[in-house]
């Protein structure tokens, strides 16, 4: 017998450094979500609607103090989760941004004045049919929604804050699965929400697969997933470069999808017509912010070295997603098709801002705007009128089905002068009208821009906003000139539809007359570290 000495193979398992105070605003969301799913096992049916909201509404605010408290620390100092998970001023922003304007849409999950609320109580039992009378009559309420959109906003927090592809990826897949079930739950024109749930599903798996396809040629590129090694690699130039190219390309078709810029913006007109309007509202303020700010991150993180390559494709997009939303936008007559348009030419706005990639550092002048700072103060302005301007829109009804087209909007500023007002003055605010939000947003984008040497994009920005004016004042115009529409009413709705519209109005002018304080903060963010 001969001897043979075996290698032996010692690893060395380095433990990771969690800094929990840091990561708990995404901890107490999450662990919400999971308790709202034993709400769902053990609380007697008719008492879980208020289980789920109390606990739903407690979890946000705990959440947004433990991120105003990590706020309060120092804002620019970065954990490392993992080696996944950066929390730095740019993500306590975006935190922020993510459970106020949360909360404010979990506030028309609760409406129940309205038609018995916006969501059916049995999916699979037609309209209007014995099986769903029976279902009322029992109190069976798809109450699961508050959990859903709490896993939703879990994967909406963890979405900008990764620091690697594949939990960014995780990430996208957090935030979109419970959307896929919450667009197919309306009570009324269920066909139609269910189409709008099966397109947002396929589309959705579609755009997932080309970023995840990407993360992987930039890994084959670099050899890693993190955004700061692929930076290096980048800096380094010593790869192949057509990998850089095809995964650039193929990770900016995954997240330009969920930001809804053109040409991959066809998912959001039908699903956010078909999907309850809670829920459109949820995702027209709170999943742009998580999908831009991580657009950001992978872009300026992990691949700002290679800027002079990707700025002159996302500048293309940015120009065919404001034309193509503001054309298309001219020729709706459902107004809330019109407002899913309208958010397609924001999000070209918002990345006239992002080409630019503006900093100081860059040359500008000390206190000039940035287009992080630029972007993070439009989606939070962006977001409060959004919510508003939707929760308007569940109080026009026909015989209990809620009504969008134009038409039934004609001569609302009579029926009900004060809500006509207010929904104008949103209306105005996306026109951006001065005194709104609105106005204080688009020129925060457009001054990032010019800053950072893309005036022509600024040009085309201002012509787009002339255009979008139009749609706007067409719908103030009926409501106010318009003949009184027969047979629509705007009906009394509760005290939650009641406090997001007004919160919703009060912040739009609040940042059009005051906005020092907000672009102070956003500037206080930072920039995004490694």
């Amino acid at each position: 017998m001969i001897g043979l000495s075996v290698p032996q193979l010692v690893l060395e398992i380095q433990t990771p450094q969690l800094d929990y105070k840091l990561l708990s605003p995404v901890i107490v969301v999450f662990a919400v979500a999971c308790l709202g799913v034993l709400v769902e096992a053990v609380v007697p049916r008719l008492a879980r609607l208020g289980a789920q909201a109390v606990l739903a509404f407690a979890g946000i605010v705990v959440a947004l103090i433990l991120t105003a408290q990590n706020w309060t620390g120092n804002p620019a100092e970065p954990v490392n989760g993992v080696g996944s998970v950066v929390v730095d001023g740019p993500t306590l922003f975006l935190w922020a941004s993510l459970l106020v304007l949360g909360g404010l849409s979990l506030l028309l999950f609760v409406e129940r004045t309205i038609d018995n609320g916006p969501f059916a109580p049995q999916i699979a039992a037609l309209p209007g049919t014995d099986a769903e009378q029976e279902a009322i009559d029992a109190g069976v309420e798809h109450t699961e929604v508050f959990p859903l959109a709490m896993f939703a906003l879990t994967g909406m927090m963890l979405f900008p804050a990764s620091n690697d592809l594949i939990t960014m990826f995780v990430a996208l897949e957090v935030l979109s699965l419970p959307l896929y079930l919450l667009c197919g739950m309306a009570r009324r024109r269920r066909l139609l929400s269910q189409e709008s749930s099966l397109k947002y599903f396929l589309l959705g798996a579609m755009s997932s697969g080309f970023f995840l396809f990407g993360a992987a040629l930039l890994y084959g590129y670099s050899g890693s997933f993190t955004l700061g090694e692929i930076s290096d690699a980048i800096s380094a130039g010593t790869n192949n470069h057509g990998l850089l190219l095809a995964g650039l390309g193929l990770l900016a078709v995954g997240l330009l999808f969920k930001v809804g810029a053109a040409p991959f913006q066809s998912w959001t007109p039908d699903v956010y017509t078909g999907a309850p309007t809670p829920i459109t509202a949820f995702m027209a303020a709170c999943t742009k912010i998580a999908a831009v700010g991580a657009l950001l991150r992978v872009f300026y993180v992990g691949l700002g070295a290679s800027r002079w390559e990707w700025q002159p494709m996302m500048a293309v997009v940015a120009v065919l997603t404001m034309v193509v939303g503001a054309v298309l936008a001219i020729t709706q007559t459902d107004v809330k098709r019109m407002l899913a348009y309208s958010s397609i030419v924001h999000a070209g706005f918002i990345l006239t801002a992002f080409v630019a990639a503006h900093q100081p550092l860059s040359g500008a002048t000390e206190g000039s705007m940035t287009s992080l700072q630029a972007v993070l103060f439009y989606l939070t302005a962006y977001g409060f009128s959004t919510v508003g301007a939707f929760a308007v829109l569940t109080m026009l009804r026909d015989r209990g089905v809620e009504v969008n087209t134009l038409a039934g909007w004609s001569g609302a500023g009579r029926k009900s002068p004060l809500l006509a007002a207010v929904f104008a003055f949103f209306l105005l605010s996306f026109a951006g009208i001065p005194l709104t939000s609105g106005f204080v947003g688009k020129w925060a984008v457009f001054a990032a821009a010019w800053g950072g040497g893309y005036a022509w994009l600024v040009v085309v920005a201002v012509l787009v906003s002339v255009v979008t004016a139009f749609f706007y004042v067409r719908v103030i115009v009926s409501m106010y000139f318009g003949d009184e529409a027969e047979g629509p009413e705007i009906v009394e709705a509760g005290a939650p539809t009641k406090i997001a519209i007004g919160v919703g109005a009060l912040v739009t002018l609040v940042l059009g007359i005051y906005p020092t304080w907000l672009l102070e903060l956003a500037a206080k963010a930072g920039e995004f570290v490694r």
